[in-house]
């Protein structure tokens, strides 16, 4: 006898106690049944017989709510055009659009359609792509299944203005057929979360300068603010003797400062890391499920078009954001930048000590000495300067004339 059979049996043998002493309440006394259970028992033997008085699941269902058809259906082509989207992210997009859901409506129309988790939602993506007949290659199947482990940064970089602190790193795309290995350089503005994406096929120090040069330093020379430092890991692309490294000689020249991470520590650069994460789960999961890309060119194209949304309408969670998208944060935050670089200046202004060497006047005749008092008016020994100069490229390139 199993303990469902066991179960029906206490049940009919309260039925026939009722039945025997003719007093319903007497029976469920004796057995500890309520009244109402009773009647229930009774009428699930009158309607079903003695089957119905089975063990019912206490797990409850899920009963659809009074959501529109219209809307359920927007919010599952939803889930496979943004398999990414958590459902509070889907609420705010749809609410753009006119469509009003609560994020706990979103979990509920998942729930009834089995798109609950991002695994099943890129299933479900890969199923509609199967029913048009677009046909995806071996290698970028391994592309968009290749998941990284998150990187949780321990402890946090020390970032106080745009440019303080600029974060860059490689990240693998995948190896496409007909285009071969794909390679992303990533730089982010540590203040601001703004984010830089260029795209090659190889993986160098020639590629990692050609990305300072060409996207992200003229982004810093339109806004008049310069970039201080770069931190990156200690790839071979990013470390070298200056002599014969590319990207090491091109910071010399730029007068950036070089700050490498600890060895086998890639959670200090966890921005980046981050990043990676979510451009391959709201991006590339979703790009290479819908199309079939044959150039590096024609991908970089929706690759700008996604870091436009992301630096532009997509709202960020990061310390200094508050909610605000990245390129928010950047405009609101650039006063701190100019307001750092006058301080520095005048520091370094006031810093100037009077030079102890006599200099003749401008005929020649006298000997005189500049500022006998002091820099400070006061007389007596000067005081040293402590402040660190202002980098010369900068002061060259914003100096008026």
């Amino acid at each position: 006898m199993n303990s469902e059979t066991k179960l029906i049996k206490n049940k009919l043998g309260l039925l026939k106690l009722a039945e025997e002493l003719g007093n319903v309440s007497q029976a469920c006394k004796y057995l500890g049944y309520s009244r109402d259970t009773f009647y229930r028992y009774r009428e699930l033997v009158e309607t079903g017989g003695e089957l119905a008085l089975k063990e019912i699941s206490r797990r409850k269902p899920i009963i659809k709510n009074r959501i529109e058809q219209e809307i359920e259906d927007r919010v599952v082509s939803f889930a496979t055009d943004n398999p990414a989207f958590g459902q509070v992210c889907v609420s705010n997009e749809l609410k753009k659009e006119g469509v009003f859901v609560s994020p706990s409506g979103v979990r509920s129309i998942w729930l009834r359609n089995d798109l609950e988790t991002f695994r099943k939602r890129l299933k479900a993506l890969e199923a509609e792509v199967a029913q048009e007949v677009i046909v995806l290659t071996e290698s970028q199947v391994v592309a968009l299944e290749k998941a990284k482990e998150e990187k949780v940064a321990k402890g946090e970089i020390e970032t106080y203005h745009p440019g303080y602190l600029g974060s860059q790193d490689t990240y693998y795309v995948g190896n496409i057929k007909g285009v071969g290995r794909i390679y992303q350089q990533t730089f982010i503005d540590t203040y601001t979360k703004v984010a830089i994406v260029k795209l090659y096929d190889r993986k160098v120090a020639l590629v990692a300068a050609d990305m300072l040069n060409d996207r992200v330093l003229p982004l810093y020379d339109q806004y008049g603010i310069p970039l201080m430092r770069v931190l990156t890991d200690r790839g071979t692309e990013y470390c070298g003797a200056r002599e014969h490294h590319e990207y090491q000689l091109y910071l010399a020249i730029e007068d950036i400062d070089h700050t490498k991470t600890k060895a086998r520590s890639p959670q200090t650069n966890g921005i980046c890391e981050r990043f990676h994460r979510t451009m391959q789960e709201e991006f590339y999961a979703t790009a290479f499920r819908k199309k079939i890309y044959k150039t590096v060119e024609e991908l970089q194209n929706d690759v700008d078009i996604w870091l436009k949304y992301y630096n532009n309408e997509r709202p960020h969670s990061g310390k200094y954001c508050y909610g605000k998208t990245p390129m928010q944060t950047w405009n609101d935050s650039l006063h701190l930048t100019k307001e750092k670089l006058l301080d520095t200046l005048n520091q370094n202004f006031v810093s100037l000590t009077p030079s102890d060497e006599e200099e003749t006047g401008a005929a020649g005749e006298q000997l005189v000495r500049n500022n006998p008092t002091g820099w400070n008016g006061r007389g007596g020994e000067d005081t040293p300067s402590y402040h660190f100069p202002i980098p010369v490229s900068y002061v060259s390139k914003n100096s008026n004339p």
